[in-house]
Order: C-alpha cells, then sequence, then structure tokens
C-alpha cells in the first residue's frame, strides 16, 4: 500500500521499544540508558515521589491557568451541555442534562423487557488481557478464565452451581459461559468482562457465541453524548446448560 514508512516512522520494532524507553527516561533520569537497560534487564525504580496535584495550576492561579472548559472554570451546571441539549436530534428515551441527575433510560430495571430478561449485564475489564488482546492465549485463559459474575439469590432462583455452563441471553444473541457466584454483586445484576473473542456455532438451528463475547449480547444504539458503547445498558436471563 506504500504506507510502510508513515506507519513505521523509520523505525523498526526494536527501535520503537528504545523511543517509548527513551520517552520514560526523560521523567526518570535515574534509569539507565537503553543499550544497558536491554543487557542487564528490569530496573526497579524504588522511592518514587509523586509531586503532582490535580489542577493544583489554576488553583494558584485560575486566571493564567484557566480549565480547558468553556468558562475555564469548575463546572457545575455546564452551558455547553444545555445546548447541546437543545440542538441535538436524540432518539426517543436518550437524555442529555446540564446537570448531573439520574435518567431512566433504555434496558434497565423497571423497563418492560425485565419480565423476561430480569439482570442487568454489564461489562468490566477482566485482568487476563487488554481489550481483545491475548485472549488467544490459552495460559492466559486458564490463568483468568472468563466467567458471568452472578449473585447467590439469582443463582439459586435458576439452580446455578459454581462453575456450571450457563447460556446468558436476550433478544439480540446468546453466549455460553462458565458462572462465577459471588456476594460481590448485587442482586439482579450479572457481569460479563469485555474483550472475548466471538465464537459462533449452530446449536438447535440456532447461533450460538461459546467464546462469551459481551457484545453478542450489547445493542449497538449509541450512548447519548459521546456516542460510545452502552456496554452496561443490557436485559439478559440466564438459564443452566442441560448436560
Amino acid at each position: 500500500m506504500g504506507l510502510e514508512a508513515a506507519y513505521t516512522e523509520g523505525r523498526t520494532q526494536r527501535g520503537w521499544i528504545e523511543w517509548a524507553y527513551e520517552q520514560n527516561r526523560k521523567q526518570n533520569p535515574e534509569l539507565p540508558d537503553f543499550k544497558t537497560f536491554w543487557a542487564t534487564g528490569p530496573h526497579q525504580l524504588l522511592h518514587l515521589k509523586w509531586d503532582r496535584i490535580a489542577f493544583s495550576d489554576f488553583r494558584a492561579d485560575p486566571a493564567m491557568h484557566p480549565l480547558k472548559t468553556p468558562s475555564g472554570k469548575i463546572e457545575i451546571y455546564s452551558e455547553q451541555l444545555a445546548k447541546i441539549a437543545e440542538t441535538w436530534t436524540l432518539p426517543k428515551g436518550d437524555v442529555i442534562t446540564a446537570l448531573p441527575k439520574f435518567v431512566r433510560t433504555w434496558e434497565m430495571a423497571g423497563d418492560p423487557k425485565a419480565k423476561t430478561y430480569p439482570l442487568q449485564c454489564y461489562g468490566y475489564h477482566g485482568h487476563g488481557r487488554v481489550h481483545s488482546s491475548f485472549h488467544n492465549l490459552p495460559w492466559v485463559r486458564e490463568a483468568h478464565p472468563d466467567r458471568v459474575l452472578v449473585n447467590p439469590v439469582n443463582a439459586e432462583e435458576r439452580g446455578l452451581f459454581e462453575g456450571q455452563k450457563v447460556r446468558v441471553f436476550n433478544d439480540r444473541g446468546a453466549i455460553e459461559i462458565a458462572v462465577h457466584i459471588t456476594p460481590r454483586i448485587i442482586p439482579g445484576v450479572c457481569a460479563l468482562p469485555q474483550g472475548a473473542w466471538y465464537r459462533p456455532v449452530k446449536k438447535n438451528g440456532k447461533t450460538v457465541d461459546i467464546g462469551g463475547c459481551i457484545n453478542t449480547l450489547t445493542s449497538p444504539r449509541p450512548s447519548p453524548l459521546a456516542k460510545g458503547n452502552p456496554s452496561h445498558t443490557n436485559l439478559v436471563q440466564i438459564e443452566p446448560i442441560s448436560a
């Protein structure tokens, strides 16, 4: 495609490692030069000092160091959000407010769909990968297995036991995954780590994702303001998989 030089900026893989290391060394001059580091291995930084105080420049001199807001100040009421709320055309159910406030939205407790799909499912960052990176490594999956987290109350209602394979589903799709029963998640809620790789298979004429990808269950509808992935706005049901 003729873009290699622009993409790599003239650096090899090791060249990028050296560049990133030297950028870090500017902040930590006690580190050895890259050649020494590469030859000797990891170097531990001891007695780190953290002198950074958030917004300290602004606090000392607000006029000289304004914040990156329209007023240059900390804003409780946002005129910018108020204008967006007045001028944007939003889908039914979407709300943007100038003040932080609770608003009812689609697919949450109290939604008519909750009669069929009574559990609020949200996504979180698991420990074993960065988004979907490293999910292909078997030893990472063994050390950090993907599981749906369920409260003991909801598990008992469904006859679930620890480590059992379950089906998590709604009207957008279904996944099969092991269950982890824990009181660290509240009743009425379940949680899935994001980033698992989609692995569709046919079972009884229907597509089931045995990879455990939360995007199988999420809506393509974006969040009102940032237009991002609303990974916590999902209603689902969970049932045991018969042996």
